[in-house]
């Protein structure tokens, strides 16, 4: 048992640096980007963009290597990469660089988040929500965290000093929090779950795969376009930049509690309505955002969108693990980060970027990506186990 529990450590500590770069540093950074580089909204759409292709290209990839490397070496070199990342954004000058750093830092994630959550699983296969859940948790509330701390490190440490003590954590406690990570042993009920496992091309068969495909393209979209969205968007309102990153803060601090509360949830009530449902007040609050509340109004929907994007994570891992199995885990959830990766991105962070160009009012942007919520919610309804 106290190995099980040290891989959930490691494997939920590996995740928090690499979670705040993705979550959280693009969204406080998007005003620097913008006046230092001279960048327009809809190239800081694609920065975004640029991400999740990488998450649609590595998140598969990763999976199938996990096998041959091992989770705690394959976390380790993903520490690696995410130091390298940090290294590389010190110096870029220019849209280009910034889109490359981009690239790179999500695929860096993708070496331990896919790892993470698949150790994880196999350490506790009874209770695969809620482990999935503490791993997606760290991963969506480390950006909670860390906005208000970038934002002062920004201000007192300048731009290439932050990045260059983030480099140093990053490392460190990285290098730390993967060594823990063990192989978990065989179980009867991982032995179990392996009898019911699906091949990826099996998985590709099933119209459930492409409905969770589906739902994560169209929820994907809604979930983190907030990420870049919500300090400008803030801003727009009047709002000082101190309370335009509380909105991002909000988004993100949901965006981690959720995937602990909605993982346990899965466990206890079924994975369908926690997300069904969770989709739904995302769409509601996306519709209400733009009608000129207040600022704790406004706080809320962001916490109701974010709530949604977490649930998003933590619930539909143990569900591709219940529908398909444990054996080929990484790679079907990796197939299914296609959706993510090089869907999601293009339908939101960088279509809300160029109707943003065009109409310079956020309203249009807040309805069409609440619809994308409220189709997600729909879709949930189709979803059906394959039999065995």
């Amino acid at each position: 048992m106290r190995e099980k529990i040290l891989t959930l450590i490691g494997a939920s500590s590996a995740i928090f640096w690499p979670g705040s770069f993705v979550f959280g540093l693009p969204g406080v950074m998007a005003p620097y980007w913008i006046e230092k580089l001279g960048i327009s909204k809809s190239e800081l759409g694609n920065v975004l963009f640029f991400l999740l292709i990488s998450l649609g290209i590595f998140m598969f990839l990763v999976g199938k290597w996990q096998k041959r490397l091992g989770f705690s070496k394959i976390i380790s070199l993903g520490i690696l990469l995410n130091a390298f990342g940090l290294f590389y954004l010190s110096g870029v000058k220019s849209s280009l660089g910034l889109l490359s750093w981009a690239f790179l830092i999500g695929m860096a994630s993708c070496f331990v988040y896919i790892p993470g959550l698949t150790v994880v699983q196999r350490a506790f296969p009874e209770k695969r929500g809620f482990v999935s859940g503490i791993v997606n948790m760290v991963f969506g509330l480390s950006a909670a965290i860390m906005a208000p701390i970038f934002r002062l490190l920004l201000q007192k440490w300048g731009y290439e000093n932050m990045i260059l003590l983030l480099l140093g954590l990053t490392l460190g406690f990285g290098l730390l929090a993967s060594s823990l990570i063990k192989e978990p042993k065989e179980t009867k009920l991982m032995q179990s779950l392996r009898g019911f496992s699906l091949r990826p091309k099996e998985a590709l068969k099933t119209s459930s795969f492409w409905v969770i495909w589906s739902i994560w393209a169209l929820q994907g979209a809604a979930g983190i376009s907030m990420v870049i969205l919500s300090v400008p968007f803030g801003l727009s309102l009047g709002l000082g930049m101190k309370e335009a990153v509380f909105l991002l803060s909000s988004f993100n601090i949901a965006n981690g509690l959720s995937r602990l509360i909605s993982g346990f949830l899965s466990d206890m009530i079924g994975r369908k309505p926690v997300m069904g449902f969770s989709f739904l007040v995302s769409g509601l609050c996306y519709f209400l955002l733009p009608q000129g509340f207040s600022f704790v109004g406004t706080s809320l929907f962001c916490l109701g969108i974010g709530f949604a994007f977490g649930t998003l994570f933590s619930v539909s891992a143990p569900l591709v693990s219940d529908y398909f199995g444990l054996e080929h885990f990484g790679a079907i959830f990796g197939l299914v980060f296609t959706a993510y990766g090089f869907l999601a991105g293009l339908l939101g962070p960088s279509f809300s970027g160029y109707l943003l160009d065009l109409s310079g009012d956020y309203r249009y942007v807040c309805y069409y990506l609440g619809t994308f919520s409220m189709i997600s919610s729909l879709l949930i309804a189709f979803l059906k186990k394959p039999k065995p």
